[in-house]
């Protein structure tokens, strides 16, 4: 083998190393921050959950921020693509002692069920319920709950078809996880 080789080689390990540290470092942080956590949590890049986080099983973050004081639920199998957000409280503007807001929030729950699949950028708001199999598109902003099976995209965000969930459920049944 050629120095050159020898040394590429060598580069790609320390990188591989690298990147394995870092995952296990942002992976311990939700662990101690979330109010429960299934197995095999991976926060492969820098993410800030809230002490209201509850994970699923084997669930996979590339970049989430959820704010606020609302209970966020992630179902088993729960993927993210980078730079998501979850905001699960705003200012109480309606009913409050100031304008345009007052110094209160108002905080609401955000479930997402099992084997859910988030793009890059999505923004999800409280009181959203995004159904098992559900697909969110890239960009997205989800303002209402999403059914099962559904795939959605845009701002707000809106159906534009359902999975085939004759296949996805013979996979599920397989146990045919990723």
């Amino acid at each position: 083998m050629t120095p050159a080789k020898l040394l590429k080689r060598i580069r790609k390990k320390i990188r591989q190393f690298i990147r394995d540290r870092r995952r296990k470092m942002y992976s311990a942080e939700a662990r101690r921050v979330a109010a429960s956590c299934g197995a095999g949590l991976k926060v492969n890049h820098p993410s800030r959950f809230s002490r209201f986080c509850r994970f699923g099983d084997n669930c996979n973050f590339n970049g989430m921020t959820v704010i606020g004081g609302g209970e966020v639920s992630f179902g088993n199998n729960f993927h993210s693509g980078e730079n998501c957000r979850i905001i699960t409280q705003n200012h109480n503007f309606d009913h409050g002692e100031a304008i345009p807001y007052d110094c209160t929030y108002i905080t609401k729950k955000v479930t997402i069920e099992d084997n859910v699949w988030l793009g890059d950028s999505v923004i999800i708001v409280g009181n959203v319920t995004i159904g098992e199999g559900a697909i969110v598109g890239a960009g997205a902003v989800v303002t209402k709950d999403v059914p099962s099976g559904a795939i959605v995209g845009g701002n707000p965000a809106k159906l534009i078809r359902y999975r085939d969930m004759d296949h996805y459920n013979r996979l599920k049944a397989e146990g045919r996880f990723h």
